[in-house]
């Protein structure tokens, strides 16, 4: 079925983005939900039922309200995930057999064209004398004041 690394790799980013991207979709659903049904307070009784009664919604909207974003961020996370992993499916390499690479072509026309002039080790690695350097240093200019 998978006979090489590349397509494991290219696979198992796939499976990781669908995961994701699936929890996105069902975090929105649930948020969604959660939106569209009101939760109000009713006012009979007194000024404590009223508070208990308003303040038990408000703790549970705000634990709802925790997961989702939990829940958002995990899936999120797992998205950028599988788009890396995609991302970084390593290319499929040639022989050398198959075609010359650019840089090949060019030097193989660059050897049947014109022979290149071999530079001898004493005048590569010729040490340069104070003369030669004093000759390309900067002299100094005086400023008039």
């Amino acid at each position: 079925m998978l006979k090489n690394f590349r397509d494991k790799v290219a696979v198992s980013g796939i499976t990781v983005l669908a995961i994701g991207v699936a929890l996105l979709i069902f975090t929105f659903i649930s948020a969604y939900g959660f939106l569209t049904s009101a939760t109000s307070p009713s006012e009979n009784g007194s000024l404590e039922q009223f508070f208990g009664a308003a303040f038990a919604p408000l703790i549970g909207t705000a634990i709802r309200m925790m997961y989702l974003g939990i829940m958002g961020w995990i899936s999120s996370l797992l998205t950028i995930r599988g788009v890396t992993i995609i991302a970084n499916v390593p290319k499929i390499e040639t022989s050398p057999l198959q075609t010359p690479m650019p840089q090949e072509k060019t030097m193989r026309q660059k050897s049947k064209t014109a022979p290149e002039k071999e530079v001898k080790p004493s005048e590569q690695d010729a040490p340069i004398s104070s003369e030669e350097v004093a000759q390309f240093a900067p002299k100094p200019q005086l400023e008039m004041q």
